[in-house]
């Protein structure tokens, strides 16, 4: 056994320690070494992530009559040269409290959208249908995710009246 102990046998301790200025100055180059290291690596992280964009906010209403599917919402991606991107997704937020709502694949066309004179492309549409025997508003909220991180919250009242459109 040594004459400073097990424990400085095991972990191989030097015999001669810093004094105390030593000790605080070299502290502090480890202070500082450490916090630049850790501010660089907050900046490269935050330009691998970048923070991703608000979400937009969309408040509509759609007519609708009892136990019919109505369609509430279309969602394609159009690309600058007039083909279809990859389409978003679609997530059901907050279903209705009386009806339901499902998405079904489909195809658009179009003429004269933005610089496109004709296109056809794949599309995603949403339905809405309620009882029959159910009138009266239904709100439900829809979140699209587009490629390239666009976030859409879509908050949609749908107003069910009965024949001739009146309320029941």
């Amino acid at each position: 056994m040594s004459q400073n102990g097990p424990d400085e046998r095991r972990f191989g301790a030097c015999r001669s320690r810093p004094k105390g200025r030593q000790l605080e100055q070299g502290m502090r180059k480890l202070l500082v070494t450490a916090v630049l290291a850790g501010s660089f690596g907050l900046h490269a992280a935050a330009a691998q992530n970048p923070p991703a964009p608000e979400a937009q906010t969309v408040e509509r209403t759609v007519k609708a009559q009892p136990n019919k599917d109505t369609q509430i919402g279309l969602y394609i991606n159009v690309r600058p040269d007039c083909t279809s991107g990859p389409l978003p997704t679609i997530r059901l937020a907050t279903s209705p409290t009386s009806g339901k709502v499902v998405v079904k694949p489909g195809k658009v066309k179009a003429t004269n959208y933005k610089a496109c004179l004709a296109l056809e492309v794949p599309a995603y549409v949403a339905f809405y249908k309620s009882p029959p025997d159910f009138v009266g508003d239904d709100t439900l909220t829809i979140e699209v995710k587009y490629p390239g991180g666009r976030t859409e919250i879509q908050k949609i009242t749908v107003n069910v009246a009965g024949p001739g459109g009146q309320k029941i």
